[in-house]
């Protein structure tokens, strides 16, 4: 029987793709077990929470086994470069393993968490976590997504489940009400998202990453609105999912509503994959990842029109958020807007437009992972002793359970960047990465250097800010007298668990111990940036000339194929 040559290669390239996918695909079995099982009458009586950290867990695995060079794959020590899947629509190389890894750990985590804090029940369970692992499919997608159809894709895989968990608190009218506002504006900026990726494709006749990054540096640095409209419209979308300022206001609304498992589950992981995705386009449209030799001077030209606008909006994501949050007496609240600032300190490190800026992002988003979800956490023990999310709530709360103020003081020093805890390395990989960048834009693009340091002081001001509302909480929980002590009445015994008191403690233990001790995760972020070309430092590159006269050749053995 005669086959077409292009479906002979989608067969035999279907195997590898599969095995390359596996984690994804692991979790889709879970999704349909979860399903299954939600058949049978037996099944009503057992919390299936065991189910869905099974199968995260296994992913992981299938995950850590392809870093580790599994299933036929080089190690991540050794060169890979970049595999493209399903016909080019997805990307497989050490970014995405990375942050594959990334989610998979949080999404275990955030299970473990619930199952210890009840939320969900028995009944709901099944319908919980088949939402919570079919949006960590879809932010999974947005890590690795090679064309904006898969942009679009993985936003609605993820955007989707989240609205429903966002409400899914049916008995609480606030948890309603911010699931009705989330999905609104969410609905609008995919829309507009939409649309903007329409004009890219329309523009250019293609939506793969690599051909229009081609389109980008031939348009140089001529004015090109088209280009300029649907660049911004796809911004809006993905600033959205990042919630930065100005599309921000969704996000302590919903946070408030929200329960504060779901909260901390949209504040990392949610935050995580938009910045994956913000990172990805805009190296790879920059002209900065691999594809061939790279004009330096159409670099240049395109890092001109990127790097002030990701600039000005990571400066004002972080300072905003920061001001705001200082007003705040809901402790989930001041969480969210804690969370804007800092996608704002992760926005500046992707503003400097070169991998060691997005190696930064990468450390960053680890330590941010184990610093928020444990003050996320603490947040739901204390609710569940109190049956209050309100800050007024918890005055010298250290009189009642040391150990919960005593690792909400970790994640809070930790969340302003205070040695030796994981957030002041975070930090320093950031700003770090602004001085290199001020290096290299210094002799060819001067305001660009000027750009870098100014976001540094940015940066350093912020910090300072943070801190008094960070340390609001730890005043609150320690120095103020107790309301029972103020009503002259006796305070009730703390009532937390073992595994509560473990799951705290053992995230405390991590942002110490990173603190501590980076150089791992330092290896591990810049081997998952090596595919990213890094800029020369050179004083006046010729503006037509080669990047591959001077520097290695990018690696690509695995071309993408030929789109029909």
């Amino acid at each position: 029987m005669f086959r077409p040559e292009y479906i002979q290669e989608l067969q035999a390239g279907l195997a590898r793709d599969s095995v390359a996918f596996l984690p994804e695909l692991i979790l889709c079995v879970g999704i349909v077990l979860l399903l299954l099982l939600r058949l049978f009458r037996a099944f009503d009586r057992v919390h299936l929470g065991w189910v869905a950290l099974g199968s995260s867990v296994a992913a992981l695995a299938a995950a850590v086994g392809q870093w580790q060079g599994a299933y036929g794959f080089e190690p991540l020590e050794q060169p890979r470069d970049s595999l493209p899947l399903f016909s080019g629509l997805l990307v497989y190389d050490n970014f995405t393993i990375y942050l594959r890894v990334f989610l998979l750990v949080f999404t275990a985590l955030i299970i473990w968490l619930t199952m210890l804090t009840g939320i969900p029940d028995r009944e709901d369970s099944a319908d919980f976590y088949c939402l919570l692992l079919g949006a960590t499919v879809g932010m999974s997608l947005m890590a690795s997504a090679n064309h904006l159809l898969m942009v679009f894709i993985g936003v609605e895989m993820a955007s989707l489940p989240s609205y429903a968990l966002a409400g899914f608190l049916k008995g609480k009218r606030q948890s309603s009400e911010a699931a009705l506002k989330y999905v609104v504006y969410g609905g609008g900026a995919s829309g507009v998202m939409l649309y903007g990726i329409s004009l890219l494709a329309g523009r250019y006749g293609t939506g793969y990453l690599p051909d229009l990054a081609v389109g980008f540096s031939k348009a140089g640095a001529h004015f090109d609105l088209i280009l300029l409209m649907g660049m911004l419209f796809i911004m809006v979308g993905i600033a959205f999912k990042l919630a930065a300022v100005p599309f921000h206001f969704w996000c302590p609304d919903v946070f408030e509503g929200a329960a504060a498992e779901i909260a901390g589950f949209l504040s990392v992981a949610s935050k995580g994959a938009a910045l994956a995705l913000l990172g990805r386009i805009v190296l790879v449209l920059a002209g900065i990842s691999t594809g061939g030799t790279i004009d330096f001077g159409a670099s240049l030209n395109v890092a001109n029109n990127l790097v002030p606008s990701l600039a000005f909006f990571a400066a004002l994501t972080a300072t905003f958020g920061n001001i705001a949050a200082y007003l705040q007496t809901n402790l989930k609240r001041l969480l969210a807007y804690s969370t804007i600032a800092q996608a704002g300190y992760m926005m500046m490190g992707l503003a400097a437009l070169t991998a060691e800026g997005m190696s930064a992002v990468l450390f960053y988003l680890i330590v941010y992972l184990f610093m928020n979800l444990g003050a996320f956490a603490i947040v739901a023990f204390l609710r569940n002793q109190t049956g209050s999310e309100d800050l007024s709530s918890f005055r010298g709360y250290v009189q009642r359970s040391p150990l919960l103020v005593v690792t909400m003081g970790f994640f809070m020093f930790s969340l302003v960047g205070v040695p030796p805890l994981a957030g002041f390395a975070a930090k320093f990989q950031i700003f770090q990465a602004l001085f290199d960048a001020a290096e290299i834009y210094a002799k060819p693009a001067p305001a660009l250097s000027n750009t870098m340091y100014a976001l540094v002081v940015i940066g350093g001001l912020n910090t300072v800010i943070s801190l008094v509302y960070y340390l609001k909480v730890l005043k609150v929980m320690v120095l103020e007298k107790p309301i029972e002590e103020l009503e002259g009445q006796a305070a009730p015994a703390p009532r937390l668990s073992l595994g509560s008191s473990f799951f705290a403690s053992a995230l405390a233990a991590v942002v110490l111990f990173i603190g501590l001790d980076w150089n791992g995760l330092y290896i591990c972020s810049d081997q998952a940036v090596d595919r990213f070309y890094k800029w020369p430092k050179v004083s006046a590159p010729p503006v037509s000339a080669s990047v591959g006269a001077a520097q290695p050749k990018p690696r690509l053995t695995a071309p993408l194929p030929t789109k029909r």
